[in-house]
């Protein structure tokens, strides 16, 4: 089996899905193309991909639409929307409905390669030697983005993964917000900050069962992961 990161692309501006698929061929990847909703659905159905990036206005169905429809059928893909949209409430429906990242047009073709690898958890250095932090009452272990406690288990989604294996690697250390996101993101903007607050509000329900864990917010600089145990 490939090892490289399937993506699907779904953009129905021909030329730029073209380009787009294209070159991040080039780069290494294994693109798929679909150029309406439908056509997107219908290949998330029938096919395994690591990381869909899709337009938000798509034809016959847009790309929250396709999102929404994705995950009530249980399929955790990581979804990146490319969208012309500016708007706040824009990217709070994008979250609500299951996406995991956003990325404005126009946009640098290295960004959006950073996006994909942090989505497809493919930013991780072969290096790494720690696979399991106790966390409270909690087991992360960072092989299979699992978070245990009492015999239960949750995968994580990629970039939560990401997010807490940093806080875990400096826990009681306040982490800058902005270097979380140009690592793990590629740009400090206010979109990925959004992203960044919505992975970090996931992570604190997941360590809801444990009082004694905590995730702090300080104002203006980043989080600080607690563990009033250790």
């Amino acid at each position: 089996m490939s090892n490289k990161i399937r993506i699907l692309l779904a953009e129905d501006e021909q030329m730029l899905a073209e380009i787009l698929s294209d070159t991040l061929t080039d780069r290494g990847f294994d693109v798929s193309l679909a150029y309406n909703g439908e056509q997107a659905l219908q290949m998330a159905r029938a096919d395994h991909f690591d990381v869909i990036v899709t337009d938000v206005m798509m034809p016959r169905l847009d790309g929250f639409s396709l999102t929404r429809r994705l995950r009530s059928e249980g399929r955790n893909v990581p979804v990146l929307f490319l969208t012309a949209r500016s708007a706040t409430e824009d990217v709070v429906q994008g979250f609500k409905v299951g996406g995991n990242d956003f990325l404005r047009k126009p946009f640098a073709i290295d960004e959006l390669i950073v996006r994909v690898q942090a989505l497809a958890g493919r930013m991780e250095q072969a290096e790494d030697s720690d696979t399991e932090f106790q966390i409270g009452q909690y087991q992360f272990d960072t092989r299979n983005s699992t978070l245990s406690i009492g015999g239960e288990s949750i995968v994580l989604a990629p970039r939560e993964a990401a997010v807490l294996l940093r806080l875990c690697r400096q826990k009681g250390v306040t982490i800058e917000a902005a270097g979380l996101l140009r690592e793990l993101w590629g740009d400090d903007n206010f979109f990925n900050l959004r992203s960044l607050n919505v992975y970090i509000s996931r992570l604190r329900r997941h360590f809801a069962a444990d009082s004694d864990v905590e995730i702090i917010s300080v104002r203006g600089i980043g989080y600080r992961l607690v563990d009033k145990r250790n």
